[in-house]
């Protein structure tokens, strides 16, 4: 006769000490759990409110500029360090963590239209409409960590004066040359008082320049004649151009897909393109209610943050249609320049209120050092919310955002509009001969031609 007994190993449920966490031995057959679902559907729903109870964004404003904040660079080689110039020709860098200035970088004797920094991150640069651009040595990191701030001011390194007034600069993500954008694209050299080389494509004034983060020679640039312009320094003339209904105020190319980008335009969308196919854009991001004037990418690519003149700041998915966050202060006003730090965990927004704004880049996440069953237990809620987002409930909650009254009335008139128009249009569609009336995608609608 057999007897079966149950056998079990003192080693599998004996803790080697007190201090250790019992085993606990779990079945995960589903007949045995038949209520699963409805608990981890009732975990999603308090995991998404208490999202909403715990989200505090803002984290702290730097004050210390007299006039509006119109430009920030980042240092690659330094995480706690952002750099911002004003209208009144004042530069100064910034320690994130103390939220005081490190040191200033005074010479400017107009505006401060671009900041850049240099991969290696020793050298800043910037460039005005006083028709100067200027390097300057960037400080030890170890000078955030001094006593003497306020004293701290740099002399220029090197001054180039030229014809024109400067709208913005940017620097090659790995070499020598940086480039600045006014009357036409210069091509600079950090030795060479003069550009090594000059681009022009029209007759108007180019506003925002940008390097490709994966091919160096790559750059793109927006002007005021609504063009988006591509160049390969390793040609004598630009490569491709698009041409649209409205002004492209700045562009910001994807750090990990290097062949897109994403432009912030005028009529309150921004518009993700491939480089390699220009007549249509991949994705429309709506939600603003007035002129986008800055864009940013995360580091991971996955995600970028927008400042608009309707003084909010918006994060969209890379691939998404609408923001999935929005931030606002009563004191913020429209908002110029906006930039990711370096680890994708923060957003720092610089606006006409001469502050600097820093913001968490997720609403509720929590500051400081996380155990990692904390870290464990964030991990498994975020999976459950994203399990159930598409349920009613889930979904109401995790998209309801307050907004200022506004932004409110704005975004409740121009939908309005919209909706008239796409009446409009399917009634004139109706009452005409068949074919004779196309309609264009809202991808292609806003491009006028592509011109090579």
């Amino acid at each position: 006769m057999k007897v079966k007994v149950i056998s079990r190993s003192t080693d599998e449920f004996t803790r080697e000490r007190s201090q250790d966490l019992q085993r606990v031995f779990r079945n995960f057959d589903p007949s045995l759990r038949s209520q699963e679902k409805a608990v981890e559907y009732v975990r999603a729903l308090n995991a998404a409110k208490l999202d909403k109870i715990f989200a505090r964004p803002f984290i702290g404003a730097m004050d210390g500029h007299r006039d509006s904040i119109k430009c920030m660079a980042k240092n690659p080689n330094y995480l706690k360090a952002i750099f911002s110039g004003s209208d009144d020709g004042d530069i100064r860098l910034w320690d994130l963590a103390s939220r005081r200035t490190v040191c200033q970088f005074p010479g400017h004797q107009g505006a401060v239209q671009g900041l850049t920094v240099s991969t290696d991150g020793s050298i800043l640069v910037s460039c005005g409409s006083d028709c100067t651009v200027r390097l300057w040595n960037v400080p030890d990191a170890n000078l955030a960590d001094s006593d003497i701030l306020s004293d701290n001011s740099a002399k220029p390194v090197a001054v180039y004066v030229w014809k024109n007034a400067f709208r913005a600069v940017d620097h090659q993500w790995d070499g020598d040359l940086f480039a600045t954008a006014g009357a036409q694209v210069d091509i600079w050299n950090h030795n060479r008082s003069q550009p090594v080389n000059t681009f022009d494509w029209g007759a108007d004034t180019t506003i925002s320049v940008r390097f490709n983060p994966g091919e160096p020679n790559i750059l793109a640039t927006s002007a005021n004649d609504r063009s988006i312009t591509l160049y390969d320094l390793r040609m004598s003339s630009p490569a491709r151009k698009v041409i649209m209904r409205t002004k492209t105020n700045s562009i910001a190319w994807n750090p990990m897909e290097p062949m897109n980008f994403t432009a912030a335009n005028e009529d309150c969308n921004c518009y993700s393109y491939d480089a390699r196919k220009l007549e249509e854009a991949k994705c429309v991001h709506k939600d603003h209610v007035s002129a986008v004037m800055d864009i940013d990418f995360s580091p991971t690519g996955r995600e970028f943050v927008t400042g608009s003149y309707d003084r909010t700041v918006r994060i969209f998915q890379y691939n998404g249609g609408h923001s999935r966050e929005i931030y606002h202060t009563k004191r913020m006003q429209r908002v110029f320049c906006v930039k990711y730090s370096c680890d994708a965990s923060y957003v720092i927004s610089g606006s006409d209120d001469t502050n600097l704004r820093l913001w968490k880049a997720k609403a509720s996440e929590q500051l400081g050092v996380v155990l990692p069953r904390e870290r464990k237990k964030h991990e498994y809620l975020e999976a459950v919310k994203n399990r159930y987002k598409h349920l009613p409930e889930v979904k109401r909650i995790v998209r309801h955002r307050h907004l200022p009254r506004p932004v409110y009335k704005a975004a409740n008139l121009r939908r309005t509009m919209i909706e008239a128009e796409r009446r409009k249009e399917q009634r004139r569609k109706a009452h005409s001969a068949p074919g004779s009336i196309v309609t264009e995608p809202v991808r292609k609608r806003r491009i006028i031609k592509e011109v090579e």
